[in-house]
């Protein structure tokens, strides 16, 4: 690792301020930034350490939606009796999330700021359209998820919440690497009234939605539905465990598979 000054903030705007300076960086659960540190990939002047902000923490219900706070950890999010009552399908995704001691370390906020290609969370977010409050504002989860690794989080701006809206109907299945257990595709489905969406993650470089799906799903809510939409693979990731076309296969099976879940 590269030295770097430490930073434990007990505020959001103590946190922002400290962030003011480009170099440094937030962390949460550190899945992310302290491999990267490790590998000498990232090299900032500063750590700034969210894990003592209270703010941040916590599960609540607001009217027809659930806001959970950015440092909530996955293992809160799964066995939360008010997220399992409430959206059953986002505590099942969470308590399948990498192993017993990723979930007992990881966020919901750091996860989702990351925007990795294979993470969970992204797939409830803009599968759920869900809303997104940070430090200065809310953005809405269409706007969130620019490309791999990328959001529209400003340099010195802060996730603090996340608010699902409670739907009629929810689901998720995904096919996971054996060894990693990263998702490969993923696929997060949900229905409120005539609202269909349908979010794919871990087959392309970004989570995306897939219109068709939801189209034929608005129409026929089955399994039935999507069995006979083909995902084009062109913009797919290819790797050493599964080529583009192995994944856009994928996506139609887990989506079957997330609304058979759903019900």
């Amino acid at each position: 690792m590269y030295d770097f000054a430490y930073h434990k903030p007990a505020t959001v705007a103590d946190a922002v301020k400290l962030l003011a300076d480009p170099d440094a960086k937030a962390i949460s659960g550190g899945h992310t930034l302290l491999p990267a540190l490790k590998h000498r990939l990232n090299k900032p002047s500063a750590l700034v350490d969210l894990s003592g902000i209270a703010e941040l923490k916590g599960i609540r219900r607001a009217g027809n939606a659930i806001v959970i706070g950015a440092l909530t950890r996955h293992v809160e999010v799964a066995t939360s009796a008010e997220v399992k009552a409430a959206i059953p399908a986002l505590a099942y995704l969470a308590s399948h999330i990498g192993d017993v001691q990723v979930r007992n370390r990881g966020t919901l906020g750091g996860s989702v700021s990351n925007n990795d290609p294979a993470a969970d969370y992204p797939a409830a977010v803009l599968g759920l359209g869900a809303t997104i409050h940070t430090s200065s504002r809310k953005i809405a989860a269409d706007d969130f998820f620019l490309g791999m690794f990328t959001t529209a989080l400003e340099p010195n701006e802060i996730l603090t919440a996340i608010e699902f809206p409670i739907v009629d109907k929810a689901g998720y299945a995904k096919m996971k690497n054996p060894a990693s257990r990263y998702v490969m595709a993923g696929v997060f489905v949900s229905k409120s009234g005539g609202n269909v969406r349908v979010a794919v993650n871990g087959a392309g470089p970004c989570v995306f939605r897939q219109a068709e799906m939801e189209k034929a799903l608005a129409a026929n809510w089955s399994p039935e539905a999507v069995a006979g939409i083909k995902q084009a693979a062109g913009d797919l990731n290819t790797d050493i465990h599964g080529s583009a076309e192995y994944r856009a296969h994928l996506v139609t099976v887990m989506a079957k598979r997330a609304v058979a879940a759903a019900g």
